[in-house]
């Protein structure tokens, strides 16, 4: 009784109200109005109706508001009014198989969502002392990365690469066939059109009978964009501590941080890396932390980074990599060549393989990497002919291998290869010389 009584204090409005002073670029300045950081807020407007906006920060003078709408017909003086100061969602069993918005709510042609729970949006991470060790390995169905980049439930994965290279496809592939009870998948400044295609052609009926979407289109504003990631973290989290072995899969994390981006210089935070001011570097660990492993239960997340310029060292890729359990790396050069899902098995790793593998398969991906890297160095040398067979025996064996190589690597998106058949197919392509390595 207690819970629900802090709930509803928290949720309740108040008639704390302030009135417009001005407005600068994107931002509402509005005197009188003590309300915190995070509090949604509605403006009237003299034209009629009410205008939403919620609070991203303070100067001396005023509370700053961001608008989630237009701000054609407010003036001066108009009335802001609190609505709520801390968001919660309503969720349960019945939001798989939905599409919803970034407040929880459907947007699809479904029914109502009667809703069996209440939780909070925003949530600390757990306690790093209370996180179980990562042991149980998480399929993924993706040879590529069962056999050779091997995750565990719980693992925090980034996929990276420039715009066009395959990011949607890959996350279609995880969430049709992985070993998760539940996806929660976020759909984060996307092209509107974008949402259906993802739904009907990446994934599918089946897919979507297991999954939440939360769906967040380029053009609504940088706040509800920044919403939806915390809305999609929690109803993960919900899952989660039901028991599940969850999937979340967010698409993508880089246009989050654009979103911190615009609110941090819109509340006047100086742009300091390549103009992005220092909240989007404090935002990124708390989102990512809430993911892993709990006592209660395991979120794997496999979060998409769109690389600026496909430069690995712009700053906010440069931060995950640090942040995150792994990565992998998705190759334009690949993609060219019609090689999907295009992972550049050199520059991808993930942190926990080793740890998940057994010995035979460790020997095996090493291998497999050894002759990968040896082609690459030799591969001018090779295409001009001017290598004589004999001389490098590593590099004979790459060049005997490629083929076969190149095949294992390779998966049409709708083809589902089981773990043991990742592993057992490693050992094939690879059966001798391996223990030696």
């Amino acid at each position: 009784m207690n819970t629900l009584i802090d709930q509803i204090a928290r949720i309740l409005p108040t008639r704390i109200e302030g009135r417009i002073l001005q407005t600068t670029g994107v931002t509402v300045e509005v005197a009188d109005f003590p309300v915190p950081v995070g509090a949604q807020v509605e403006i009237d407007s003299y034209l009629g109706g009410t205008l939403p906006a919620e609070v991203i920060g303070f100067t001396d003078q005023a509370t700053l508001l961001f608008p989630l709408d237009t701000m054609t017909g407010i003036r001066r003086g108009d009335r802001v009014r609190l609505k709520y100061s801390e968001g919660w969602l309503a969720v349960g069993p019945q939001l798989q198989g939905r599409i919803v918005n970034a407040d929880g709510f459907p947007i699809d042609a479904g029914p109502p969502l009667a809703a069996f729970d209440r939780i909070p949006r925003n949530r600390a991470a757990p306690i790093a002392t209370s996180r179980p060790t990562i042991e149980a390995p998480f399929f993924t169905g993706i040879r590529a990365i069962d056999g050779l980049l091997t995750c565990g439930e719980g693992q925090r994965m980034g996929i990276f690469s420039g715009a066009g290279v395959g990011k949607s496809t890959i996350m279609g592939m995880l969430a049709r066939h992985s070993s998760a009870d539940v996806n929660v998948i976020a759909l984060i400044g996307e092209r509107g059109r974008e949402v259906n295609e993802f739904v009907q052609r990446e994934l599918g009926t089946a897919g979507l009978a297991k999954s939440v979407i939360v769906v967040a289109t380029s053009d609504q504003p940088a706040p509800i964009r920044l919403r939806a990631a915390s809305t999609a973290t929690a109803i993960a989290e919900y899952f989660r501590d039901q028991k599940k072995n969850v999937l979340l899969l967010m698409d993508s994390i880089t246009k989050i941080a654009t979103a911190q981006r615009e609110i941090g210089i819109a509340a006047g935070e100086p742009p300091t890396t390549r103009g992005c001011p220092p909240s989007v570097f404090a935002l990124l660990p708390k989102l990512i932390e809430r993911a892993g492993r709990s006592p209660e239960g395991n979120i794997t997340a496999f979060y998409n980074v769109l690389v600026e310029g496909d430069d690995a060292q712009e700053p906010i890729s440069d931060a995950l990599r640090g942040l995150l359990d792994g990565h992998i790396w998705l190759s334009r050069d690949l993609a060219a060549r019609g090689h999907y899902p295009a992972i550049d098995i050199l520059q991808s790793v993930s942190r926990l393989s080793f740890s998940l593998m057994a010995d035979d398969q460790k020997a095996a991906a090493t291998k497999f990497r050894s002759l990968q890297a040896t082609h690459r160095e030799y591969a001018e040398l090779v295409s001009i002919g001017a290598y004589r067979s004999g001389t490098n025996p590593l590099l004979d064996e790459a060049i005997q291998l490629r083929e076969s190589m190149d095949q294992y690597l390779c998966q049409p998106s709708q083809t589902l290869h089981p773990f043991h058949s990742a592993r057992d197919g490693l050992l094939s392509l690879l059966p001798q010389n391996c223990s030696s390595v």
